[in-house]
């Protein structure tokens, strides 16, 4: 893995009160190239019985409880890249325990090491389940991150370090990370502690995004926690705000360069907006079985995809990072194989369940391409671009 946390000032991942310390990148699988590869995932949202089956994983592997197995699907893909961003979406608890599932999620921290070992360089922690155990979870959570070198944005122990800007070593470029959150369940900010986690604020999103191109950051991502569960279309709050977030520039250049959307437990589009990709939601990577707002068992709950971006430096300093390929990989938490994430662009084609396994990948792709992303260059990964394709067909014109 390429990517590695760099200081933007102070590191929005160190410890409250910790000096700052200085990193050396590895080799960069992009550097050779001046451009970088950038990977982002959906919500990893531990329920009860994928706890249950870390637990069994984990006495295999003699580490309490192991998340390891359930990634190894997609760690060559993520690991692959220049820098990896992922959705923790529930906080964690002690070593030990107690853990618990829906409603109020306390996950064992020991996700942050199989994040970690899978590839990410950081974790968006904004999410409506931020607040489930106060306080005291946010610290635990970050601290837990921090304890694996797993950077971290969206959530804070103290006003300094969500005032610190989170910035990323991707082969020559620095990637700022912000992100925010709807809300957080009607749950209150804790009293005194508002920066506890990031609400979304248009405002505030682009006044952040230009505080980051000051501390050095080339490219901007904003992870946003948004949308109406359950529903492939964006609803109206989304496409508003990432026409405005894009609509925003400095000098010509926009303060935000790339949109990755979380929350909705289903697949969403993509969509280049103001010149801007949108990823309006990835849906969930790994979830134990999700039911629907009507009570049935709803397999969309355990499909998503990453979303892979190829950025290219700008031909003059202080230009725009461009990218120049788009890609999305369909993903899906296999409930039968022991909550297994799977590469359905690799999956698809094997035995047993190869029929499952394509119309999975199939309703994926619909989503992802179902406003006109195609004509814009955005590909599955291992299939042909479709130039010109309409939003009619969009999603058959890949195949």
């Amino acid at each position: 893995m390429a990517a590695l946390g760099l200081l933007g000032g102070a590191a929005a991942g160190c410890s409250p009160g910790a000096e700052p310390r200085a990193s050396v990148p590895a080799p960069s699988r992009a550097a050779g190239r001046g451009g970088f590869t950038l990977v982002a995932t959906g919500d990893v949202l531990p329920h009860a019985e994928v706890i249950r089956q870390a637990r069994q994983d984990g006495r295999r592997s003699g580490t309490g409880y192991d998340f390891r197995p359930m990634l190894a699907g997609v760690q060559p893909v993520v690991s692959a890249a220049d820098v990896a961003i992922c959705h923790m979406e529930t906080v964690y608890g002690e070593e030990k325990g107690p853990f618990r599932g829906y409603p109020a999620f306390v996950s064992p921290p020991h996700v942050a090491r199989a994040l970690k070992e899978t590839g990410y360089d950081s974790c968006s922690t904004a999410s409506n389940h931020t607040l489930d155990a106060g306080a005291k979870g946010v610290r635990r959570t970050l601290d837990a991150m921090d304890a694996v070198r797993l950077r971290h944005s969206g959530s804070a122990r103290s006003a300094a370090e969500a005032a610190r800007v989170n910035l990323l070593r991707a082969g020559p470029a620095r990637v700022a990370h912000l992100a925010y959150t709807y809300g957080t369940n009607d749950v209150p900010l804790p009293e005194g502690r508002p920066w506890t986690v990031n609400l979304i604020d248009r405002g505030r999103i682009v006044a952040d995004a230009r505080a980051a191109r000051k501390a050095g950051a080339d490219v901007v991502v904003v992870s946003l926690h948004w949308g109406t569960e359950w529903q492939p279309e964006p609803d109206e709050q989304q496409l508003t705000l990432a026409r405005r977030l894009t609509a925003a520039a400095t000098g010509g250049r926009p303060d935000v360069d790339l949109i990755i959307g979380t929350h909705n437990h289903v697949p969403q589009a993509y969509e280049k907006v103001n010149g801007t990709w949108v990823v309006y939601g990835m849906g969930d990577q790994l979830a134990g079985r999700m039911f629907n707002p009507e009570g049935a068992p709803d397999e969309r709950g355990n499909q998503s995809s990453l979303a892979r971006f190829s950025f290219a430096p700008p031909a003059r300093r202080g230009g725009r990072w461009t990218v120049t390929k788009a890609e999305f990989v369909p993903q899906l938490t296999d409930l039968a194989r022991g909550f297994r994430v799977l590469d359905l662009s690799r999956a698809a084609g094997e035995q047993p369940g190869r029929e499952r396994l394509s119309a999975a990948r199939d309703r994926i792709r619909e989503a992802v391409l179902s406003r006109g992303a195609g004509k814009d260059g955005l590909v599955m990964t291992g299939e042909p671009a479709a130039h010109g394709a309409g939003r009619s067909g969009a999603a058959r014109a890949t195949r």
